[in-house]
């Protein structure tokens, strides 16, 4: 017959393991405030800003971008977007994301709906007139938002996940894919590659432009073992360009 002494010695290490795994998340809830000036040819142009939270198994964020400096002074841009949506094993998969645009004195009103990972419904106001090259929303099952996209790239990530990320984005009529990878040493911090594509729903001018934007991300050590996005370096169809963080 089994003691009890013997059958206590079997069992608490394994009900402590028990208890330790339940204590602990399987990944810890974070907060990020992004703040990054635009910078083309060596001019302040814009701002972008995004508040994001991971909380358990869900996420949101919030964020702005606009003209600023001289260009904010002639023209007036802005997009403010907000989306949530589910956060499981380091995988985005929005729920909602709505967009507010101001160009010019004009406003437009964005929104993709998500069921499952599948973009189930788009709307806009003022409504556009469909054109044949757009991207059809029920053949986008695992796409994200533009938003979401942004919070992926910039938000803070431990030292093991720096440059590992692929995501393809659906804006309601385009496809794109951003890409990180090829990491290095950049004193204590690092470097990534990496690349935007635009894939389906651009015009033909747009694809002759340019299909390709290469670009260098760099990341600093925050202290608390993390790493955080301080600049991005490439060049655009306006020259050379930056996201510097403030």
């Amino acid at each position: 017959m089994v003691s009890l002494t013997q059958t206590l010695r079997r069992s608490l290490p394994l009900a402590l393991a028990a208890a330790l795994s339940l204590a602990q998340p399987l990944h810890a809830d974070q907060t990020d405030r992004i703040d990054f000036d635009v910078v083309l040819k060596g001019i302040t142009a814009g701002r972008l800003t995004i508040d994001g939270k991971i909380e358990g198994n869900s996420y949101g964020a919030n964020g702005v971008m606009k003209t600023a400096g001289l260009i904010g002074a002639l023209k007036t841009i802005r997009y403010d977007a907000r989306v949530s949506g589910g956060y499981v094993d380091g995988v985005f998969t929005p729920l909602q994301f709505a967009e507010t645009a101001l160009r010019s004195g004009n406003t437009v009103e964005h929104g993709i709906v998500y069921k499952n990972g599948k973009p189930v419904s788009v709307t806009r106001n003022p409504p556009r007139t469909p054109r044949d090259r757009d991207v059809a929303p029920d053949q986008q099952g695992g796409t994200i938002d533009p938003l979401t996209a942004l919070y992926a790239v910039l938000r803070d990530v431990p030292r093991e996940e720096a440059c590992k990320l692929k995501v393809t984005m659906y804006d309601g009529a385009r496809r794109s894919q951003v890409a990180l990878a090829a990491p290095q040493s950049a004193g204590e911090g690092v470097k990534c590659a990496g690349e935007y594509r635009r894939l389906e729903g651009f015009s033909e001018k747009d694809m002759a432009e340019k299909t390709r934007f290469p670009f260098v991300l760099t990341y600093a050590p925050t202290g608390d073992g993390r790493l955080r996005v301080v600049e991005i370096s490439t060049d655009t169809i306006y020259g050379k360009g930056r996201l510097k963080r403030r």
